[in-house]
């Protein structure tokens, strides 16, 4: 008889016992966290505080706006955007709030799973079009719109994840 991959299988029952799983409350104040960071990197860059979020501006459409209510797949639809958005944006000041935007998705995720939802991922999604011409024309704009209205949609989402938002 061999006892090698009975002494493996008995050594990774003994692991896998000691393992425990990420509490989902942990997650979800992590998620809360990370917003509340990022608002507070949007409010440091002193020019986003010259434009409402709610204020439309003419060509700059695609930027959603605020939603009244948010499942965790709009949550993450919105904040892919919002992210494709700040990537193709030349300003320094948005690097580090695009990562913590893909960060923040990957907290949604898990918030998702634990709840049995399957959010789509990024490829799936549909690629702004429009972006290109619109940041050729104006750059500066589409920067102070996009952070200013990423912020309101933020603290909308850290007040649904307080609801216990479904899928």
């Amino acid at each position: 008889m061999c006892w090698r991959p009975l002494c493996q299988f008995l050594w990774l029952w003994s692991y896998l016992s000691y393992v425990q799983a990420v509490p989902i409350q942990k997650v979800q104040d992590d998620t809360k966290t990370l917003i509340k960071t990022i608002v507070t990197r949007i409010n440091d860059i002193s020019h986003t505080q010259s434009v409402s979020a709610k204020q439309r501006v003419t060509g700059l459409d695609f930027i959603p706006g605020l939603h009244p209510i948010l499942s965790l797949s709009k949550m993450d639809q919105t904040l892919a955007v919002y992210q494709q958005i700040l990537t193709s944006l030349p300003s320094r000041n948005v690097v580090q709030i695009s990562n913590d935007l893909e960060n923040l998705r990957d907290l949604l995720h898990l918030l998702a799973s634990s709840k049995s939802c399957s959010l789509p991922q990024t490829s799936d999604m549909q690629k702004l079009e429009s972006l290109g011409g619109v940041l050729e024309a104006s750059l500066y704009s589409t920067e102070v719109v996009a952070l200013s209205r990423l912020q309101g949609s933020l603290q909308n989402i850290l007040r649904q994840l307080d609801l216990s938002p479904e899928c």
